[in-house]
């Protein structure tokens, strides 16, 4: 039946739009609400309550790639600003892209790109440390969110050493509490000492498990996606077939049930089955190194 009843109410009346329409829906970047997603946002809401410190303390927000890290943080800095904004008060909230390669000069540069500070080809590491002191001074970020930390510890024993003084001394000398997101090798380098591991909590992402918040992830994104006849995906043999695809991880489960979906609008049939799941001929992350289409391009 052919109703859109099991839709979002938001989404239901795009089920009068074109078929193209509704795909570019479909394709559209989308905040899901789960909850170790809000529990990293409580986490942050609480480093930016924190009363000040001359030793602050941090967050690592840790787990698999295309597992959802960086869509939890750009969620979090959107939300402030947007209230930051509506209060006419200055964003305390700033996320950095950490940039390939170990080194001050590449870690400063990264702040400087976030902070939106104009920069010369100047490679000159002091120059940058006492621009990046002024604006501090003046900006006065709480929150210092650092995307993809892991970029900048594949290097020099020494540069690395060098990047977790800076982290130091950013909450000793301006109050800012940095947050630290990556892969597994952020925990060991910085369990590696008591003094750095005492300064940061974890928050972790871990891969979904065939369980029931899985089963939600499913039912929330059937019901956000503009197609007119329930497809009960989080019932089996669906249900099984999309985690067997996706590896446990969120980004997967999400290109997953998007390309069915846009599927199941091209063919007509408006809802997604495990047949369907089986026709896109899906390669799970962890299998692409040797797949057939990599060996077909020999």
């Amino acid at each position: 039946m052919v109703n859109g009843q099991h839709l979002f109410d938001h989404v239901r009346p795009w089920l009068a739009r074109t078929s193209g329409e509704r795909i570019a829906f479909i394709r559209a970047a989308r905040w899901i609400a789960y909850e170790r997603a809000l529990a990293a946002h409580r986490s942050f809401d609480d480093l930016l309550a924190r009363p000040p410190s001359l030793r602050t303390v941090g967050l690592m927000l840790l787990g698999p790639a295309a597992n959802g890290k960086s869509m939890i943080v750009e969620r979090f800095a959107l939300d402030h600003l947007k209230q930051a904004d509506a209060n006419n008060e200055q964003p305390r909230v700033w996320v950095v892209q950490t940039r390939e390669g170990a080194g001050l000069l590449n870690f400063y540069g990264g702040i400087l790109s976030a902070l939106q500070a104009p920069q010369t080809r100047s490679r000159d590491t002091l120059a940058k440390a006492e621009q990046l002191d002024c604006l501090f001074r003046q900006m006065r970020p709480r929150l210092l969110i650092f995307d993809e930390f892991h970029n900048c510890l594949r290097g020099r024993s020494r540069d690395v050493e060098a990047i977790f003084a800076v982290l130091r001394r950013l909450g000793r000398d301006y109050d800012i509490s940095p947050v630290l997101v990556g892969d597994v090798s952020v925990y060991d380098h910085v369990a590696l000492t008591q003094e750095m591991a005492s300064r940061f909590g974890l928050a972790a992402v871990p891969r979904w498990t065939y369980a029931e918040e899985f089963f939600a992830l499913l039912d929330s994104l059937e019901a956000a996606f503009p197609l007119g006849a329930a497809s009960r995906l989080s019932n089996e043999p669906t249900a099984r077939a999309i985690f067997a695809l996706s590896d446990g991880l969120i980004g997967e489960i999400v290109a997953i049930v998007t390309q069915a979906a846009i599927l199941a609008l091209r063919n007509g049939a408006e809802q997604i089955t495990a047949t369907m799941i089986a026709d896109l001929r899906y390669v799970p992350l962890s299998r692409r190194k040797g797949a057939p289409q990599r060996d077909a391009l020999l």
